[in-house]
């Protein structure tokens, strides 16, 4: 630590504010926000970050910091979003995807219409935004519904200076630009769609409803007819909408996260009204293992950018990790303009709710894993390379093993053999083990031996092909205990490598230091998903093995009683 950073430390006030960590470059590598700058500050460099690679990292970088007091938390937490949207610190988890999702824009002209646009940087003097749509199809067939119940204008200038487009004659346009509409009558319309962007469809048929009557008694039977036919099929479209609870003003988010192999999964129920109206799903790959910091992340950033259609209470289990909930509910009610409930799900109503999200949510994890093992089969002469120059192999990686023990206390010990070949499953070539040298006395290196031992002496016969390479699970002590066994047996030409979960740090044998893949790459993702097959075939055969003997056991206990 240099001397002009450890004066400042020490100059640090105990006030709210914004903390801005800088490299050796003058970039700007971190920003945090603190209740008490200087106990926040410190902690960096007061504690042993063991746990955080990350954090170790970070502070072996920091070359200076700034500081930004500010008079509330609430306003350290604006502010904070603030900076980290300008300079895009290294070290903060950054939302970044391909994507650029859809919002519906009802522009801000004398007689305004519904647009779609793609842009991340949103100007409110063109008018006002709803979404993100993350579905694009259903939003293409909810901006159809808009333009059948709500005609409003479809053309930038009109087509022609004396008489009306097709648009009008279709029933699909008004037709201000000929005069054919009152300028209130227009923006009852505009009100009427953003009523219904905005998830308020009892108060829209309210309106809908009063606006025909009223019609209908001054005898301007057309428009009231028209009032009509978007009434029926807005009736019809609610009805198909599910109900989650009866009788009730519920306006909810609730929101679920589950992640897998660097995969951060996210889903938003939206329940207005009692009803669920939509869904919103997002997915992203971060180089972080700290699930509580990416969604607060994600919680921050994806409000923040919400310009209408706040809900009244947001259900997750996951900002109970996050904490802090007076602090988001006193922000969340400044960009609200009104109070919203932050609420962890624990009532039998949020429980059930959240339990319906996180369906959702395992879906959408699931289809990116299978679009990631996609990608990695298409790709997989590139990934093959890579691995085989990053971890020094002999072999091209075309047929890859892994192996792993699952035993409780001893007992039911068995072992999976699990192959991958060009990155893909072969599930018919898949092993498994019943051991037998270890049974009632736990001893992994001795399971580990006999598996390899009768796994290897089948080499070059029909399904047991030579391996190129073997990935063990654990850690430098395992893969060493591994080599001494492959060495007793005087097998050659087969790559050895082990994976320890902690920190995903990949082994060599006879190298002290790990090699560390990238945390979103897809080499780290193949071996994490090869590891995992291995432990879940594993333990499959050992829960089996399990059964089948606590049958044996009550049968035998059942017959004995009956002697």
């Amino acid at each position: 630590m240099n001397e002009n950073l450890r004066q400042t430390l020490k100059l640090l006030p105990s006030l709210p504010g914004c903390y801005i960590y800088y490299n050796k470059d003058d970039e700007i590598i971190y920003v945090g926000k603190a209740k008490i700058l200087k106990r926040r500050v410190m902690s960096y460099f007061n504690k042993k970050h063991h746990d955080s690679v990350k954090v170790q990292v970070l502070v072996s970088q920091i070359e200076r910091l700034e500081y930004i007091i500010t008079n509330t938390e609430v306003e350290a937490l604006i502010l904070e979003s603030h900076l980290i949207k300008k300079h895009k610190p290294r070290y903060n988890i950054l939302l970044k995807d391909d994507k650029k999702y859809p919002y519906f824009l009802i522009t801000d002209e004398d007689f305004p219409r519904i647009q779609v646009v793609r842009k991340k940087n949103m100007n409110p003097e063109k008018g006002r935004y709803y979404g993100p749509y993350t579905d694009v199809r259903a939003m293409y067939s909810t901006l159809d519904f808009l333009k059948k119940i709500f005609p409003l204008k479809q053309c930038k200038s009109p087509k022609f200076k004396d008489r009306p487009c097709l648009y009008y004659h279709i029933g699909r346009c008004m037709a201000p630009c000929q005069n054919k509409v009152t300028s209130e009558e227009y923006k009852s319309l505009v009100h009427q769609a953003e009523l219904f962007l905005s998830g308020k469809q009892s108060e829209l048929m309210a309106q809908l409803k009063e606006q025909m009557e009223k019609f209908a008694a001054a005898e301007q039977f057309e428009k009231a007819a028209r009032l009509r036919d978007s009434f029926l099929d807005l009736k019809k479209t609610l009805e198909k909408q599910k109900v989650v609870y009866e009788n009730t003003k519920l306006n909810e988010d609730i929101i679920s996260l589950l992640t897998e192999d660097g995969i951060f999964a996210i889903v938003i129920l939206m329940v207005r009204e009692g009803r669920l109206i939509d869904k919103k799903d997002f997915v992203y790959e971060v180089e972080t293992e700290d699930k509580t910091e990416f969604f607060a992340t994600f919680f921050k950033e994806y409000y923040n950018n919400l310009t209408l259609g706040y809900p009244d209470k947001i259900v997750s289990n996951e900002l109970e990790n996050v904490g802090e909930k007076d602090l988001y509910e006193e922000w969340l009610e400044i960009l609200a303009k009104k109070k919203v409930k932050i609420s962890y799900g624990k009532s039998a109503q949020g429980k059930e709710l959240q339990m319906l999200a996180d369906k959702n949510a395992k879906v959408v994890l699931d289809n990116a894993k299978l679009k990631k093992m996609s990608k990695i089969r298409d790709d997989f002469n590139e990934i093959g390379s890579y691995l085989a120059e990053k971890l020094e192999l002999k072999n091209f990686p075309h047929r890859i093993e892994c192996y792993d023990i699952s035993h409780i206390q001893g007992t039911n010990t068995v072992a999976s053999m699990i192959t991958f070949i060009n990155g893909q499953s072969k599930k018919s070539e898949y092993k498994r083990f019943k051991i037998r040298t270890t049974e009632g006395k736990p001893d992994d290196f001795l399971s580990m031996k006999e598996v390899l031992t009768r796994r290897l002496k089948h080499l070059g016969e029909k399904n047991w092909d030579k391996p190129d390479l073997m990935i063990i699970d654990g850690g430098k002590g395992q893969l060493s205990s591994v080599m001494q066994i492959i060495e007793e047996l005087g097998i050659t030409g087969i790559d050895v490598v082990s994976l320890a979960k902690k920190h995903e740090e990949v082994f060599l044998p006879k190298r002290s230091e790990p090699v560390i893949l990238p945390q979103n790459s897809s080499a780290l993702f193949l071996f994490q998903r090869i590891r995992d097959e291995a432990h879940r075939f594993a333990i499959t055969y050992h829960r089996n093995l399990r059964s089948k003997t606590m049958v044996k056991k009550q049968t035998l206990k059942k017959d004995s009683n009956q002697a």
